[in-house]
């Protein structure tokens, strides 16, 4: 089972730096584009999320959050956001259990 992130820019290289394949979205169809290739590949068992991401679409991602059991979503605070506390070390720890 593999992870699959979608995210701002940093998000994504963050996540890349321990070998989780990804797609930077800004916009709804970059949002969209990379959440229906995630779902397409059926090894991405967790699809992370910022977010700032997710309310692009949040219609598309609330579907498979509360209807779907496979894959796993997981949304996780976007760094642009004041709420997000972590750095993108501790976010990339907590989200897959690697410790980097």
């Amino acid at each position: 089972m593999k992870y699959f992130v979608i995210g701002d820019e940093d998000t994504v290289l963050g996540f890349s730096l321990v070998g989780v394949d990804g797609a930077k979205a800004s916009t709804a169809d970059e949002a969209l584009l990379a959440f229906q290739r995630a779902l397409e590949n059926h090894e991405y068992g967790i699809i992370i999320i910022t977010e700032a991401v997710s309310d692009l679409i949040r219609g598309t991602v609330d579907k498979y959050l509360f209807s779907e059991a496979f894959p796993l979503i997981v949304e996780i605070p976007s760094p642009s956001e004041g709420k997000y506390q972590k750095d993108l070390r501790a976010l990339v720890n907590d989200a897959i259990g690697v410790s980097l």
